[in-house]
């Protein structure tokens, strides 16, 4: 037994309340459980219960031991002081308070399920892909709804958190943090780091001065990434690396400390290929976040999104080594990606700072009706009959997989709530 499962317990009321006694024997009755605490203090408050004849209001206390109190140093606490009741696993002391009388005290060990037990200690010693996959789907569909609201709602907030933490280095700039937010996007997990990098690197007002020239972005973006320091053979890295010399001298620019990394990656994934097709779309648009604010569809994300690099890329992924044509469209699945990892949490953002209900709404809109991402963890909870048909969905089931499954939060979830509810 641990104490947050206990609070689990009582919070629920999944235990036998039949003709419940407190430990001297004199009859409980509880009217209202109290609200679980997540702060300092006791770990339930405004409980309401009848201890004989008498109705009490104020906190509730869990412990396993009823001995934890006092090794907890609740006795010299203040906080504790109105307790009203005293729940515990096992009762293995007897508390008095200030005055003396005994703390009411209720043992919970004979009155749980041992069937519930044992189902949440198998939760935790699973070793599978989610603590609960024998069980699952296991929700309802309009179950597995609110759930995934719910998840998806606590994503975009954490997501907020980082959004907003690039708005105070960009002194409340949404235009550089979307273009920030934007490169680390481009340089998907492996190269995010060294993407968002070259952007901050990239004065935004020396972007601006040059973005109507791609080929003076290209060598920005490439020579600011060490792409550009190779004794080359073609006329057009050559060109971009007198572009780039002329331009890092004139702005006394700084490079990132760490080339890019090509391994264990698709050749469609080069950094050099994402780096020219972000320069495409860095030059096709004119303030970028502003466009996107304004946009009302997904129709028109994708109008703005749909660029493809030069035509030397075509033929190449990396400088001097020609291979057979292959347009280098930015393509469904990375745009998509764009739109998931970057607009919408941007936009997000945005309505929140801004109190603006309408940019919130159009984020969620765009993840309703986007086709989920298919990825390990997507296809993971596909094999156990999980809906995933929309980005919301796998966006969802990624936040699930990653911040509860994975920690083994199964007390926080609604599909573990629901396992054990059936066992109480």
């Amino acid at each position: 037994m641990n104490e947050r499962l206990l609070q689990f317990i009582w919070q629920f009321q999944y235990y036998n309340k039949t003709q419940l006694t407190v430990v001297d024997g004199t009859p409980l009755t509880i009217i209202y459980q109290g609200k679980l605490n997540s702060n300092q203090g006791p770990d339930f408050s405004e409980a309401k219960i009848k201890i004989g004849n008498t109705i009490w209001a104020g906190n509730i206390e869990i412990h396993v031991r009823s001995s934890d109190w006092n090794m907890h140093n609740h006795n010299a606490d203040a906080n504790y002081s109105n307790i009203i009741l005293h729940v515990v696993w096992i009762n293995d002391l007897q508390l008095t308070d200030k005055n003396g009388e005994p703390v009411p005290t209720l043992e919970l060990r004979p009155l749980v399920s041992k069937i519930m037990l044992q189902h949440y200690d198998q939760l935790m010693q699973s070793k599978g892909f989610v603590p609960c996959e024998n069980h699952l789907p296991l929700l309802s569909e309009m179950g597995w709804l609110a759930w995934k609201e719910r998840l998806v709602a606590e994503r975009l907030q954490r997501k907020t958190g980082t959004v907003l933490k690039f708005l105070q280095q960009a002194n409340n700039h949404w235009e550089k943090v979307f273009w920030w937010m934007l490169a680390k996007n481009f340089g998907m997990k492996v190269n995010a780091t060294a993407f968002e990098q070259m952007a901050k690197s990239i004065p935004i007002n020396v972007l601006a001065k040059h973005k109507y020239q791609l080929n003076q972005l290209e060598a920005l973006f490439l020579g600011q990434s060490l792409l550009l320091n190779g004794d080359f053979k073609e006329d057009y890295p050559k060109m971009l690396q007198r572009e780039y010399k002329f331009l890092s001298a004139k702005y006394q620019l700084k490079s990132i400390n760490k080339e890019p990394d090509f391994l264990r990656m698709r050749p469609a994934n080069f950094p050099t290929v994402r780096l020219v097709q972000l320069a495409a779309l860095v030059f096709k648009s004119t303030h970028l976040f502003s466009c996107i604010l304004e946009i009302e569809t997904i129709e028109q994300l994708y109008e703005l999104l749909n660029v493809t690099a030069n035509d030397y890329w075509h033929y190449h992924y990396l400088f001097d080594e020609p291979t057979e044509y292959k347009p280098k469209n930015l393509g469904k699945t990375m745009t998509d990606n764009i739109i998931i990892n970057t607009i919408v949490p941007v936009l997000f953002a945005y309505g929140i700072y801004h109190k603006n209900q309408q940019a919130k709404d159009k984020a969620v809109y765009y993840l309703s009706n986007l086709s989920a991402e298919t990825n390990n963890i997507t296809k993971e909870w596909k094999s156990k009959k999980v809906i995933n048909k929309t980005a919301l969905d796998s966006q969802a089931l990624i936040e699930l997989k990653n911040n509860y499954c994975n920690e083994k939060l199964c007390l926080n979830c609604a599909i573990g709530n629901k396992l054990l509810k059936a066992d109480a």
